[in-house]
């Protein structure tokens, strides 16, 4: 790999912590509320507190491998050094798939709060290729564009809290519903596997290792500076959410939030925090397209992808046909799928990519380590068990098209053989 072209190291601390935060409190926190809140009403509190504790121990091990391996890929590189060719190609399968499919979703989660009726996915397919063309002149013009994104939907988010505590005042008794256990320990793993999809964006840190300066330095402390604030900021929402709708209401509404300040006194803001949500949807897709480009470089690079896929471009210094073939795929899917389960398809994904990094930081040497074993451990073993209770449907598919991706390397495989 010592051959091929490299990316620049442009990035520091604050622009990884931006890209960190622009990928995490994007849409997920503005639409998987819904469907946890549907699956554990009030508990999809514990849920939360399940699915950030499972980022955190992900979040570990993707830092601690980082440090070592400071390159485009994330797990998949990780995957291939630590456990061998096939656990990186799971990883990189299990990345690409899954936020393909979570890219159309914010996509069209933009178009559903910034399109006129029936233009959806046109205007999806809009997005997608003005946010590719943005990714395509350099990775510092994504990072500026992404701080600017990220303080506008806190400013929404803001608003959106300010005007449930602020009208008439929400009933604290709502919260609790009927009951954090109510809906079972199994509703509450679902909610937790659901709502880690709003988690999984500090992965995007990692997976930009060799645009980052000092990455040793520099990436776990964005990932761990990330992961914080966004804990805190999906609590806060998580609590207003309850006292204000409550489980039933939040479970009956395709957007909470907006629900949330439209019917109080503050009525006036509902447009501001639809806005936050289409402004969100954008600061996620921008990151996600740039995220799969890397990892498809680095895929390519080993010849798991078209070698053609791994030139980088001579003046940006991007993986420029990389990210053209990404988004012409995810317009692809925008056109033609229904991706009301794509959520769940997408958490599937991500978290067999974040099994594989568990069990790769869980081998690394003394000297590499940086947090202790038991965490890898635990983070494995809940990937597992959220995999499990997410729905049938999701593991479904998402077992299918894992079977597609390993009859595709076999062929290939034995092709070069």
């Amino acid at each position: 790999m010592s051959n091929q072209p490299t990316l620049a190291r442009r990035l520091g601390t604050a622009d990884a912590v931006v890209i960190g935060l622009g990928s995490m409190i994007g849409a997920g926190v503005f639409a998987a509320f819904t469907p946890a809140a549907a699956a554990a009403g009030s508990g999809l509190l514990v849920g939360l507190v399940v699915a950030a504790f499972v980022a955190f121990c992900n979040a570990t091990s993707s830092a601690q491998l980082a440090a070592a391996y400071p390159t485009s890929g994330g797990t998949y590189v990780y995957g291939r050094e630590r456990l061998g060719p096939w656990s990186g190609y799971l990883a990189g399968w299990g990345f690409i798939i899954g936020k393909t499919a979570s890219a159309a979703a914010m996509a069209m989660t933009f178009a559903a709060y910034a399109a006129p009726a029936g233009w959806e996915r046109p205007v999806a397919i809009a997005a997608v290729i003005g946010l590719a063309a943005v990714n395509y002149h350099g990775v510092t013009r994504t990072a500026r564009l992404t701080r600017i994104l990220v303080v506008a939907v806190l400013v929404a988010l803001a608003i959106g809290v300010a005007a449930a505590w602020g009208g008439s005042g929400p009933a604290p008794l709502n919260i609790l519903g009927e009951g954090l256990l109510a809906h079972g320990w199994y509703g509450i793993m679902q909610s937790a596997g659901l709502l880690f999809f709003a988690f999984a964006g500090y992965a995007r840190i990692a997976t930009m290792g060799e645009e980052v300066r000092n990455p040793k330095r520099t990436i776990p402390r964005a990932i761990g500076i990330a992961l914080l604030i966004t804990i805190i900021v999906y609590a806060v929402i998580a609590v207003t959410l309850l006292a204000t709708l409550g489980p039933e209401g939040i479970a009956a509404s395709a957007t909470p939030l907006a629900s949330l300040v439209g019917s109080g006194t503050w009525a006036w803001a509902a447009p501001i925090v639809r806005i936050g949500a289409a402004v969100a949807a954008l600061g996620a897709l921008l990151a996600l397209v740039a995220g799969l480009g890397r990892t498809s470089l680095a895929m390519a690079r080993e010849h798991d992808l078209p070698n053609w896929l791994a030139a980088v471009h001579p003046r940006y210094q991007v993986p420029h046909r990389a990210e053209v073939v990404l988004a012409v795929v995810i317009c692809a899917v925008i056109a033609v799928a229904d991706l009301r389960g794509a959520i769940g398809f997408s958490s599937f994904g991500v978290l067999i990519y974040y099994l594989v990094a568990n069990i790769a930081a869980s081998t690394q040497p003394d000297a590499d380590r940086r947090y202790p074993k038991a965490l890898q451990a635990i983070g494995a073993v809940a990937c597992v068990a959220l995999v499990a209770t997410l729905p049938t449907a999701s593991v479904l598919t998402g077992l299918a098209v894992f079977a597609v991706g390993i009859l595709l390397r076999v062929l290939r495989l034995r092709q070069q053989r």
